[in-house]
């Protein structure tokens, strides 16, 4: 509603009237007086420090190590608490032995191994090459057979086959074991990366307002470990009632009393208007950052405040309840008086026109 609900505020709004005053313990009469007058729009809400959110854990386990209590200065990257696990240890290990036992320095001796083939096989097919050609010799000089001929080329091209054979099987060894060697290391560095799961680390450079686990406890990932936020920078977050949203806008000033200390009125300014509207409660929210800002804040502490929507100087007022039907006031005689209505709070009202501050007028019984 587009009035203002906070004691405190009347006394910053308007100050008291002078009533004229007739028989009897209450006022019944009085003149309209000058004064200004303040329009505003109540809301409520919370503070929060800045970029305030709740943290969880990524993966399930024991919480082992806490590097930080509730209170510490955080900074971005700077480890909160580490969750120890039996399985990603064991993975991490197997991991660690694969990639040991698949390096392509482990394997060398395969290597050598393959490439004695090669030299075997070619040590043998140009041993088998010369004894060709001495047979074909021998055969231009009628002195060997057909037989021989042709079983000696048949050794020369079966030599000439296994040697290709030789050097195909060494580089398709060699390629085999550097794939496994890198696949092994591919597999250890995903293996430790996600280590990174199990350490819970701070998104922000901030505070530790709350610390919700300890060493020991079983966490996963829907367990909410901590909430961490800006540690010196605040905002007001206030919800604002579907039928006053469009009267807000950024930039409005903002008078706010915290309930932590109720005596006193800081000023804010709106910041942010949020678009969507809450089903539930019919509200919309709004932020807003203090221009005068208590000594001490803490996240969670909530306020009521009033949104300024309009302020006239010098306004000719009445209280609300010398209204009749919000468009008519009674004089002296007890006769209507038409009038025109301007801004409105908790308990005045401006008077456009229709009467002046001579004006005698009577209170409706």
């Amino acid at each position: 509603m587009t009035i203002s609900y906070l004691y405190v505020m009347k006394y910053i709004f308007f100050a008291p009237l002078l009533l004229l005053i007739s028989c009897g313990e209450k006022a019944v009469e009085m003149k309209p007086v000058l004064k200004s007058i303040t329009e505003s729009i109540y809301a409520s809400g919370s503070i929060e420090s800045r970029n305030q959110y709740t943290a969880y854990a990524s993966a399930s386990g024991i919480v082992g190590q806490t590097y930080a209590a509730e209170g510490d200065s955080v900074f971005n990257g700077s480890p909160v608490l580490s969750i120890k696990s039996v399985a990603q240890q064991l993975n991490k290990e197997n991991a660690r032995l694969v990639a040991s036992y698949q390096d392509i320095s482990a394997n060398q001796s395969k290597l050598r191994e393959a490439k004695q083939m090669i030299d075997v096989a070619r040590t043998k097919m140009v041993n088998d090459s010369i004894q060709y050609d001495r047979q074909k010799k021998l055969n231009a000089k009628g002195l060997g057979t057909q037989i021989e001929l042709e079983a000696t080329q048949l050794s020369y091209q079966n030599s000439k086959v296994n040697h290709s054979s030789a050097k195909v099987n060494y580089n398709d060894l060699k390629r085999q074991l550097e794939l496994n060697s890198q696949q092994a290391k591919n597999n250890l560095r995903i293996v430790e990366s996600s280590q990174d799961d199990y350490t819970l680390k701070s998104l922000i450079n901030g505070k530790i307002y709350s610390l919700n686990v300890e060493v020991g406890e079983i966490v996963s990932p829907q367990t909410p470990i901590a909430i961490i936020g800006s540690k010196d920078d605040f905002v007001l977050k206030m919800r604002v009632d579907e039928y006053d949203i469009n009267a807000v806008q950024k930039g409005q000033k903002v008078m706010v009393v915290l309930n932590s200390e109720r005596e006193k009125v800081y000023e804010a300014v709106i910041t942010k208007v949020y678009p969507l509207m809450n089903a539930q409660s019919k509200t919309f929210l709004v932020e807003a950052e203090f221009t005068t800002r208590p000594k001490i804040l803490y996240p969670n502490v909530t306020f009521e405040a009033n949104i300024v929507i309009q302020t006239s100087e010098k306004a000719l007022l009445i209280p609300r309840e010398y209204l009749v039907g919000e468009q008519y006031v009674l004089d002296k005689k007890g006769e209507k008086i038409r009038v025109k209505t301007g801004l409105k709070d908790f308990q005045m009202v401006e008077i456009l026109s229709g009467i002046t501050e001579k004006t005698i007028i009577t209170k409706p019984e």
